[in-house]
């Protein structure tokens, strides 16, 4: 069940927290914690967008899909993104689909109340630009990889940024199927490129459902993108963010106007 998110420290998503604390107590009423069930899909490609999401644990995968059928991950996110931020700028469709690879819980407000508060809260306003940079960042580290690395390196690196966003040990609820998708190439070549993993065993096995990694072979397998991206996009999600997030001139602190949607706020 949704219920209404204490304002506090232990708010989860990392660009919520780094806001002022006038800030968050603005957004904490309509923030609704939800669960984030595994696989499950959170906005689709060319639908409009109904919530934004800032996820506290879990793993999301933004998944490009072509008229084809064919499907590549452009993104990987954790608690350091937002999903639906298009929304934020005013109503849009989403350009690609958003499921959840590795289950966990997530802030959600609606778009047209989130706009709402960015217009009159400055620094609301620097965490989406914030967030947008990082997951620009992004797309084209995994373009500009996809295109010049190898699969077995691709699918190493992919396999490091949802370690990095989960809490549950080397154990990777990901099937082959999902690796398919992220790769987006066959579940023949998944099969051969996980053998090849485990024959350098920076994959210790890789059982229905489940691939357990060995993280210090796997990087050394990887190329060099993910340290690369992993570096850029912890400086832009950094301390640094935090302290202009801070620096953003204070709004006139009137009492917020009522909200003609309020209705469907649930």
């Amino acid at each position: 069940m949704e219920h209404a998110t204490r304002v506090g420290t232990r708010v989860g998503n990392r660009l919520l927290a780094a806001l002022p604390p006038a800030d968050l107590a603005v957004l904490a009423p309509y923030l609704r914690k939800v669960p984030l069930p595994h696989d499950a899909v959170l906005v689709r490609s060319g639908d409009r967008i109904e919530h934004l999401y800032f996820p506290c644990s879990g793993a999301i995968a933004f998944i490009m899909e072509l008229p084809n059928g064919q499907t590549a991950a452009t993104a990987v996110i954790g608690n350091d993104g937002a999903v639906g931020l298009m929304s934020a700028l005013g109503p849009a469709r989403s350009p690609m689909t958003a499921v959840v690879r590795v289950a966990g819980t997530a802030l959600q407000i609606s778009p047209a109340r989130f706009h709402a508060i960015l217009l009159r809260r400055p620094a609301i306003a620097g965490a989406v630009q914030i967030l947008t940079r990082a997951l620009l960042t992004q797309f084209q580290h995994v373009a500009a990889c996809n295109a010049l690395h190898s699969v077995e390196a691709r699918l190493a690196r992919w396999l490091l940024h949802i370690h990095d966003r989960t809490d549950g040990g080397d154990v990777l609820p990901l099937t082959q199927e999902t690796l398919s998708e992220l790769l987006g190439v066959r579940r023949t070549t998944v099969t051969q490129v996980l053998s090849s993993l485990r024959a350098s065993r920076a994959v210790k096995s890789s059982r229905r459902g489940q691939v357990e990694i060995d993280r210090l072979r796997l990087e050394a397998v990887a190329c060099e993108c993910y340290k690369l991206m992993s570096r850029r996009i912890d400086r832009i999600v950094s301390q640094d963010a935090v302290r202009m997030l801070h620096a953003a001139p204070a709004p006139n602190d009137c009492p917020p106007p009522d909200f003609p949607f309020a209705r469907t706020d649930s």
